[in-house]
């Protein structure tokens, strides 16, 4: 499976930013897709995730309520809305596909493709 993130961009405090993650060859709904990020010297982390079937979605504490993920099996797409940007949401967001169980999901480690990363930059 090959994953494009794109939609990374520069924008103010508090305005919205819709990134998109597109999957080619294989069959995207046996997946879940998880966006994580990364911040110069820091560690990747879990932004959020949906599941491959019923479709929910699980977030990271500090963007629940902001972000929203959704995902179009018809177009191997998998988006994230995000709303009310901070300045400590800047980073380089990744989207993953893999199958980790629900108490694995934040595990970097349980994803078997990844994306090559779009950068979100967000001025206060």
């Amino acid at each position: 499976v090959q994953l494009q993130a794109c939609g990374g961009g520069l924008v103010q405090a508090g305005e919205s930013l819709t990134l998109s993650c597109a999957a080619s060859g294989g069959t995207f709904s046996d997946y879940a897709i998880s966006w994580f990020r990364q911040d110069s010297g820091k560690e990747r982390e879990f932004v959020g995730g949906i599941r491959r079937s019923w479709g929910r979605a699980y977030y990271k504490d500090s963007v629940e309520g902001r972000f929203t993920i959704s995902r179009d099996n018809a177009k191997n797409t998998v988006y994230l809305q995000m709303n009310s940007l901070k300045s400590e949401d800047t980073a380089i967001y990744y989207c993953a596909a893999g199958r980790p169980a629900l108490s694995a999901i934040r595990d970097t480690g349980m994803y078997y493709y990844w994306g090559q990363g779009t950068l979100v930059t967000v001025s206060s």
